[in-house]
């Protein structure tokens, strides 16, 4: 690893580190910028390493913030009663019942979230293209509306959950730092993930899956693995999420398919699908974007987004990355050897990653 490369991953993990610290009145919009980070990239392994366009991401994240909501709830009390009315079924919940029941609820997301994954992978991996986007989409709208009917999860009234043991200060920064840390290790396990056997079969099936399949590659197990490794991120930093705001219901925090369900997929080709940094890098700008827009350009900050999106599929459709990478090689490391008729770049998957 380059000298630059590790100071760069040095200087990101420092400001992680301090920025509640240094910027505390702004810890919770630090943290959504990490989870948004994360959705960029769990995102991205199906979108922009294998070609698999999911419009249905979402359904993780709500999924793992409905699991560990009722594993934090039935460890001390009954789920129905806890609620069935706000304020009809009271518990206090003590110190250690709270951080065992939180660090049990992350974990059972995750796993459930894979559970979910590979289920529902059999029902929509036979579909392609298009047909793929619109049926994930399908299945994140129908778990909001199902989950909104379910009255032994709150029903459209959401849940209360625990309330957090300490001041509102101390809450912000412990929230934060466990989102910190999930994204930071969303984003190492995939650096390595994507040198392995296993990065070069999902781009494989980017390429031509039909070819894939022909030269004996089990497609339908790598697409299950990746959707899997996306569900169960998605399915912990759900979780978090969902006790970080302290309220969950299905349609506008737990299933959010048009904000964050859409913002997954235009962070990505913002940034450059496909890459590893692209995603952050999109991340990390339309975040930005979105926090200004909404102070300074309320009632306009649809519009605004609109026509980033706009923009972005019109002129920059390999995103910021991509471009870059394409105007200028040599500062990514890609070596262009000349050829009769046309250059041919060499290293560019390992420049971007």
């Amino acid at each position: 690893m380059k000298p630059s490369v590790i100071a760069l991953y040095v200087v990101i993990v420092i400001a992680g580190i301090t920025a509640p610290l240094v910027f505390p009145n702004y810890t919770f919009q630090i943290a959504v910028l990490w989870m948004m980070i994360l959705f960029a990239l769990t995102w991205d392994i199906m979108g922009g390493q294998m070609g698999y366009n999911s419009l249905g991401n979402i359904f993780f994240f709500g999924a793992g913030m409905y699991i560990s909501a009722v594993v934090q709830i039935a460890q001390f009390a009954p789920v129905g009663e806890y609620t069935s009315a706000f304020g009809a079924y009271q518990v206090e919940f003590t110190d250690a019942q709270y951080y065992t029941g939180l660090g049990l609820g992350i974990v059972a997301a995750g796993i459930g979230a894979i559970f979910c994954a590979v289920i529902l992978g059999a029902c929509v991996f036979g579909l392609r293209g298009p047909y793929f986007a619109i049926g994930t989409l399908g299945l994140a709208l129908a778990a909001a509306e199902l989950i909104g009917g379910w009255e032994w999860v709150g029903g459209g009234g959401g849940i209360s959950m625990p309330v957090f043991p300490g001041g509102p200060d101390l809450r912000s920064r412990f929230f934060y730092y466990i989102v910190f840390v999930l994204a930071i290790t969303t984003f190492g396990f995939l650096r390595w993930l994507y040198t392995t056997r296993f990065g070069l079969a999902i781009n494989a099936i980017r390429d031509n899956e039909s070819k894939a399949e022909a030269m004996g590659l089990h497609t339908k197990r790598y697409k299950t693995a990746a959707w899997s490794i996306a569900a169960f991120f998605l399915g912990m930093v759900g979780a978090v999420f969902g006790n970080m705001v302290g309220f969950i219901e299905p349609l506008e925090v737990a299933f959010p398919t048009v904000t964050f369900g859409i913002f997954m997929v235009a962070m990505s080709l913002l940034g450059g699908k496909g890459t590893l940094w692209g995603p952050v890098l999109g991340a990390t700008l339309f975040h930005v974007i979105k926090e200004l827009t909404w102070i300074y350009l309320l009632g306009w900050q649809w519009v605004a987004l609109g026509a980033i999106i706009v923009i972005n599929v019109v002129f920059f459709q390999q995103g910021i990355l991509g471009w870059a990478m394409d105007r200028w090689p040599e500062k990514f490391g890609i070596v262009v050897e000349p050829s009769p008729g046309e250059g041919r770049a060499v290293g560019a998957q390992e420049a971007a990653q």
